[in-house]
């Protein structure tokens, strides 16, 4: 790797972000494939949020943050708010496909959107906050 993209790359806000597209896309992928395989928007969109979840969660504290922060604190917190996040989605699918008559591709797009906005909010101001460290 070049030393200006391991420069880059240790940046935190570029690690959260590339995260973020990563599970963003895994959830936009997951979740279109689910609900054009026949599953109701919610169901499919819920089990591609907790899916998206794993990955993110993982990467998120180990790569983004560097591990910091106390696995048993920033786990629950990072689990309360991904489960608002994906009731979110599921929601906002809903509403998309039953209101507004979305197709699946149109549908993952809002609830992609939607979901990470939330998420990335959340985490900066309350899962993984600099002063919630591990000693």
């Amino acid at each position: 790797m070049s030393r200006l993209l391991r420069k880059f790359a240790a940046i935190r806000l570029v690690r959260f972000v590339v995260v973020g597209i990563g599970a963003a896309l895994l959830l936009f992928v997951l979740s279109w494939a689910l609900v054009s395989a026949g599953l109701p928007p919610f169901v499919g969109s819920a089990i591609a949020y907790m899916l998206a979840f794993v990955v993110a969660y993982s990467a998120q504290r180990g790569w983004t943050f560097e591990g910091r922060h106390d696995h048993a604190h920033a786990l629950p917190r990072y689990l309360v708010t991904q489960l608002v996040c994906a009731a979110f989605a599921g929601l906002s699918a809903h509403v998309a496909v039953s209101i507004f008559s979305a197709s699946p591709l149109i549908m993952s797009a809002i609830i992609t959107v939607a979901a990470s906005a939330a998420s990335y909010v959340l985490s900066s101001v309350w899962v993984f906050r600099d002063d919630q460290r591990a000693a």
